[in-house]
């Protein structure tokens, strides 16, 4: 599971170990590496900031039914391979926005995480610091569960499918890599969720915000860990938990966690390109409960795929209600000669240094928000037959979403809006599978619901002709593991 970088620092420990041969004793007083020595709770504190993995998961986006070939942007030989549900050959270790590149840069995070798990519970400390090291230890807990939780639904069937869970999981690593090329197995998919759940579970109990000061937003604060929750015991199929974590982040007033788009302060923001992802982004918003650094270029509007306009278009003109104006249209940036690019991120650059015109690009990106812990709960009052408080629950983001006209929601319209064959059941389902899907355009969301819906997708070449066809059941749906996490690290390739 080693990236090159983290071969390129293991080399340099090496180096540092044959200088310092010569003196055995002074080379066992010393740490062999750059590592940080572990010795207090503020340290195994700072060492969580990389417990979140770098990597977007927004390119997701490019292989789903949102986004279209797109004609005067750059696009790299791997964005075309993904375009079409092919396995990406490019170097995952340096081409960021592929599969290869979060899965290494994930297990990177977890290391840090398990870097942690590993000596906080031996730490000598006082009495009035036990709190303090069960609040790093619950992060660290959520981290580390977070990071496979991702890994395996994208690298492994849809467990929401699958509910025997007798797939091929990922590796759940819970202990620091010692060993130079580790060779792992993969366990089931339960497995994996189960490792997932007793890290989530544990962390809960003890994540405190008290000990987040100002930048409480860039971790796993309580609302986030929440958040998490509902979105593990959804995907799990466990609708009674999901239902359980969701109430109680959102109590009796969800409309507290639920962005107004149709406020004054977003449609005046509308007007700024700049101004608008700040705000939509914004750490101050209730909604936004857990924001993280992604290294990529999903955001640029000279970069791979975008959305059809005429699509895009056509999204959000189509409504339940009329005479009503959906706000999540608009801003859009014109990406490539022919697509949209809805407008949610700041287009980040970090310098190498103060001088250089080399860096990182970067975007910040919405782990957790509260409009996903409102659908979640919309979806399982629907699974309990519950239809009343998931139409209320859906009034609630209409009302913050729509402008003009009659906007109320209610089964009578939702019937005339979709074929009267249909039970209420389905219309509902379909309804909450549409909202997400506007909810979430070019966020990397769409995808876990391809999977889990089984959505078929099919996407046209530059001019117009049918190129490749997803099948509802295709098995291209689950990422390819790495190559070299196969053919070094001995991990069982996913079916083609």
């Amino acid at each position: 599971m080693f990236t090159k970088r983290s071969l390129n620092r293991l080399g340099l420990g090496l180096a540092g170990f044959v200088l310092l041969l010569p003196s055995c004793d002074s080379f066992l007083e010393e740490v062999p590496d750059n590592r940080v020595s572990l010795d207090n709770l503020d340290k195994a504190a700072q060492l969580l900031t990389n417990a979140y993995s770098d990597a977007s998961y927004a390119f997701t986006d490019w292989m789903t039914d949102d986004f279209s070939f797109t004609i005067g942007t750059t696009l790299r030989p791997e964005h075309q391979q993904m375009y079409v549900w092919g396995d990406p050959t490019s170097d995952p270790t340096e081409s960021s926005d592929t599969p290869g590149f979060f899965w290494y840069e994930t297990y990177n995070a977890i290391s840090h995480a398990n870097e942690v798990l590993q000596i906080i519970d031996d730490l000598e400390i006082d009495d009035e610091d036990k709190s303090y090291r069960d609040a790093i230890k619950g992060e660290a807990l959520m981290c580390r569960a977070y990071g496979h939780f991702m890994l395996v639904n994208l690298f492994s069937e849809d467990n929401w499918i699958l509910k025997d869970g007798s797939g091929l999981g990922v590796p759940y690593i819970k202990t620091p890599e010692t060993e130079f090329l580790v060779q792992y197995s993969r366990p089931t998919i339960r497995s994996t969720y189960d490792d997932i759940e007793d890290d989530l579970r544990e962390g809960l109990e003890l994540i405190d915000d008290s000990y987040l000061a100002n930048s409480g937003k860039y971790h796993f604060n309580k609302n986030a860990a929440l958040a998490f929750a509902s979105r593990f015991y959804l995907f799990k199929g466990d609708y009674i938990r999901c239902l359980q974590y969701s109430d109680e982040l959102l109590g009796t007033n969800p409309e507290a966690f639920v962005r107004d788009m149709t406020s004054n302060e977003f449609r005046t923001a509308k007007a700024s390109t700049s101004g608008y992802p700040q705000l939509y982004s914004s750490p101050d918003l209730a909604s936004n409960l857990m924001l993280m650094r992604k290294i990529s270029l999903f955001q640029r509007q000279d970069f791979a795929y975008g959305v059809d306009r005429n699509y895009y278009g056509s999204l959000f003109a189509t409504n339940v209600f009329d005479d009503a104006t959906d706000e999540r249209e608009n801003p859009a940036w014109v990406k490539g000669d022919n697509a949209l690019f809805p407008v949610r991120y700041e287009n980040l650059f970090e310098r190498n240094s103060i001088n250089s015109n080399v860096g990182t690009p970067y975007h910040i990106a919405l782990a957790f928000r509260g409009e996903e812990v409102l659908l979640n709960r919309v979806e399982c009052y629907i699974q309990s037959n519950n239809f009343d408080a998931a139409i209320a629950d859906l009034q609630v983001l209409m009302e913050r979403r729509f402008t003009g006209g009659d906007v109320v929601l209610t089964m009578d319209l939702l019937r005339q809006f979709y074929p009267s064959v249909w039970t209420d059941f389905t219309i509902l389902y379909e309804y909450l599978i549409f909202e997400r899907q506007k909810e979430f355009i070019a966020q990397g969301m769409r995808w876990f619901d391809i999977k889990r819906f089984q959505i078929e997708v099919e996407h046209l070449d530059r001019n117009g002709s049918l190129l490749a066809t997803l099948e509802s059941d295709d098995k291209r749906k689950i990422f390819q593991i790495p190559k070299s996490a196969i053919e070094v690290g001995g991990l069982e390739a996913n079916e083609r």
